[in-house]
């Protein structure tokens, strides 16, 4: 019986549960700088980390404790996170570097961003909170594009503060009730932990797929133009197809 199946995977989820807080505590705060911070975000999970690690402190006696301890880390994290891509952006000038043909960083979505930020601002960061790839390129977007600064800290910081703690304590809330079949928890947390280590391995591969795709610029002096004119059509209509 030691050797069916279903004992091995409890007893392979017994280096997560004893490695703990620290492990969940790492994995979230790195991901989420990341996500927030660096391109390479574009291809990391990001909300379902958040309830995964919600759902793993859930199984731990201390997880009361440590669940709202991580929600002000991450909050802290994500804002940190929006303050570097921001000054990247500042520092790119009006010019960002997309990848012909690529899924993500390409220029339609960068023009569509520009174009959120453009007509909306303010709000646009906060919506940008609940949209993982705008996520990750609206604070490059929004330095490149010399948003007022104050705004935009304002703006990204509450969208943090409201996104950390509702993921997480969903996560938090949801295992509790999980924790109630003393089989179901331990295959959940096995299955979500399985599909985000696929997930970081797959989005890892993709992102050195994309950045080996040959360079295009983008300006955004040209979508911010044609905002100003042609609030009637739709502004990706314009996006650059060289």
């Amino acid at each position: 019986m030691p050797n069916t199946p279903l004992p091995l995977a409890l007893g392979g989820l017994d280096s997560l549960q004893s490695a703990g807080p620290v492990l969940v505590w790492l994995v979230v705060l790195v991901f989420v700088f990341l996500e927030c911070a660096l391109i390479i975000g574009l291809f990391l999970p990001g909300d379902s980390m958040l309830l995964t690690a919600g759902i793993v402190l859930a199984s731990h006696q201390s997880g009361h404790t440590q669940v709202w301890g991580l929600v002000l880390a991450t909050m802290i994290s994500a804002i940190a996170g929006n303050q570097v891509g921001y000054v990247i952006g500042a520092r790119t000038g009006h010019h960002l570097v997309a990848r012909r043909n690529g899924r993500y960083i390409n220029t339609r979505n960068l023009m569509r961003v520009t174009d959120l930020l453009h007509r909306h601002g303010f709000l646009a960061v906060l919506v940008a909170r609940w949209i993982p790839w705008v996520r990750t390129l609206c604070p490059l977007v929004a330095g490149a594009a010399h948003m007022d600064h104050r705004r935009y800290t304002v703006a990204s910081t509450i969208g943090a503060v409201i996104w950390a703690p509702v993921l997480l304590l969903v996560g938090f809330y949801g295992g509790g009730f999980l924790n109630r079949v003393s089989w179901l928890m331990p295959t959940v947390i096995g299955t979500l932990v399985a599909g985000l280590l696929i997930g970081t391995v797959l989005g890892v591969r993709q992102y050195r797929i994309e950045m080996s795709r040959p360079a295009e610029d983008f300006d955004l002096e040209r979508p911010a133009a044609s905002c100003a004119s042609g609030a009637s059509g739709g502004g990706t209509a314009h996006a650059e197809e060289a």
